[in-house]
């Protein structure tokens, strides 16, 4: 498991330095958005296609449903709530700088 873990890190690390240095192009760049939302749209196929091969999932869908409901609201609600907060502490503490700075 610890091994995926620093697979999918290593990863993400070196596509955070290939996108920063530039190297994906402009012609990337403006397909990303296209090719980010086929890649979900996979991954959600076979998490789907994983789930209905597996017994246990099946013969509990409608308490893990739930379970899902639930955890899924609370974490939207708090997120927003969370990016609320942040961008409006954020922007004041901009806000405060550009004046300071204009004096």
């Amino acid at each position: 498991m610890s091994v995926r873990l620093f697979l999918y890190l290593g990863i993400l690390i070196v596509g955070g330095f290939f996108g920063y240095k530039g190297y994906g192009g402009k012609k990337l760049d403006s397909k990303l958005g296209a090719i980010q939302t086929i890649c979900l749209l996979f991954l959600l196929f076979i998490m789907g296609l994983k789930m209905g091969l597996d017994e246990k999932v099946i013969s509990s869908f409608f308490e893990l449903g739930f379970q899902a409901i639930v955890i899924s609201i609370f974490t939207i609600t708090f997120s927003v709530l969370l990016v609320k907060l942040v961008k409006g502490f954020v922007l004041k503490n901009i806000q405060q700088g550009e004046q300071n700075n204009e004096h």
